[in-house]
């Protein structure tokens, strides 16, 4: 048996193509197969944010195996199809091959790769992270402001639950990055109405699609996507 094999977590960035490391590149064009995360769509197709970044980068398409996944919030799918794609990497590991798992944005941050990397901990695989760009980062570039200066704290919060858990966040944290943002709009637009905050918001961000905005207003009649984030600066923090 060949004992060579290796499994590889690549980070695309956030959706521009040359947001990717020349390090995560050029592991994409060595390995042996990619594996990319894919939403099963209810007509029976599917589709892939990862696959589109993958598509730019010029690799051999013959190579890549989607990992089909659930948008539904149960999650039984998933954690089935998280083991599946464990023992095909497993299995390729163990005949030699050199295989990568991609992630949009970072592969440790808020990534489908994180379940994964659970079983191949636990199986003692050979793994190797490639860091990359998370979108917040790309946000705060695209509106030319920092993230952070000086001893200023940072708060990344998914799914705020309320308006006063958030006005909780902005006394506390000099900057809140929001992620999963859909419905959070309700809870954000009094505060920056009162002047607690200041709105940066971004969505499909390094793709032809990319829009951003610090309006509140130009928000509330926009069906915000999968692919958004909001980033608020407090004006209240002490």
């Amino acid at each position: 048996m060949r004992t060579n094999g290796k499994i590889i977590g690549v980070s695309l960035g956030p959706g521009d193509p040359g947001l990717i490391t020349m390090k995560g590149w050029q592991v994409l064009q060595q390995v042996d197969k990619v594996y990319y995360p894919a939403s099963l769509l209810p007509g029976g197709g599917m589709k892939s944010y990862s696959l589109t970044i993958l598509q730019q980068l010029g690799l051999n398409e013959q190579k890549f195996c989607p990992v089909l996944l659930s948008m539904d919030s149960e999650r039984t799918h998933n954690l089935g199809a998280y083991e599946v794609v464990f023992e095909q990497m497993k299995a390729d590991c163990e005949n030699g091959l050199q295989v990568a798992y991609v992630s949009e944005g970072d592969s440790t941050f808020y990534s489908t790769f994180a379940y994964i990397l659970h079983h191949l901990n636990a199986a003692q695989l050979p793994v190797e992270i490639i860091a990359g760009v998370p979108s917040f980062l790309l946000a705060t570039a695209m509106h030319q402001q920092p993230l952070a200066v000086l001893q200023e704290r940072i708060a990344i919060v998914p799914l705020p639950e309320s308006q006063a858990q958030l006005e909780n966040y902005l006394t506390l944290f000099h900057t809140v990055v929001l992620i999963k943002v859909r419905h959070a709009m309700v809870c954000i637009e009094p505060l920056v109405a009162a002047g607690k905050a200041i709105m940066l918001y971004a969505e499909k961000l390094g793709t032809a699609e990319q829009f951003i905005s610090t309006s509140t207003t130009e928000l509330a009649q926009r069906e915000l996507p999968y692919f958004s984030l909001i980033i608020l600066k407090s004006t209240i923090c002490d």
